[in-house]
């Protein structure tokens, strides 16, 4: 068995949509609001999974995304038969070191240029979109309609 190195922190960076809105925490939901001084975006928090060969191959990098201040994972769960977006209390660390791809956290996070798509593992064809100023992320299956799933995600060096 190959061993995996180890990681200690995520990745950090912030995330914006092609209107120049960014994600912010709003009761344990994330919005998009537009990027101003005022605004302070969450600092997203990305580690790669440690298991990508027992996903789906060519699909994008599969990562964990979460957010710091509170802590919390995006997770994908079926609510009432429909793939929905949620923010779990989950340590991004004990995601990377579980000893098996907890799919409803994973993203493929595929990039086009300087544009990224995350696309849930546990719902295949699903995108991490944003649609209206103040409205909570959500996923879509619906591409290239009014929703943006196209996102700027820039890691701190």
């Amino acid at each position: 068995m190959q061993h995996k190195p180890q990681l200690n922190k995520p990745q950090t960076g912030e995330v914006s949509d092609l209107n120049q809105q960014v994600w912010i925490l709003q009761d344990q939901t994330i919005v998009t609001v537009p990027r101003t001084d005022s605004v302070t975006p969450v600092t997203v928090t990305v580690v790669p999974c440690k298991y990508p060969e027992y996903l789906e191959q060519g699909r994008g990098i599969p990562i964990y995304m979460g957010i710091e201040n509170p802590e919390m994972c995006l997770s994908c769960e079926d609510i009432g038969g429909q793939p929905t977006l949620q923010l779990k209390e989950e340590e991004i660390l004990d995601l990377y070191n579980e000893v098996a791809p907890v799919e409803p956290f994973l993203f493929y996070h595929s990039k086009d240029g300087r544009t990224s798509t995350f696309e849930s593992v546990a719902f295949p064809g699903w995108f991490i979109a944003s649609s209206e100023i103040r409205h909570p992320l959500f996923l879509t299956s619906d591409l290239g309609g009014k929703n943006n799933v196209n996102f700027n995600l820039s890691i701190n060096p």
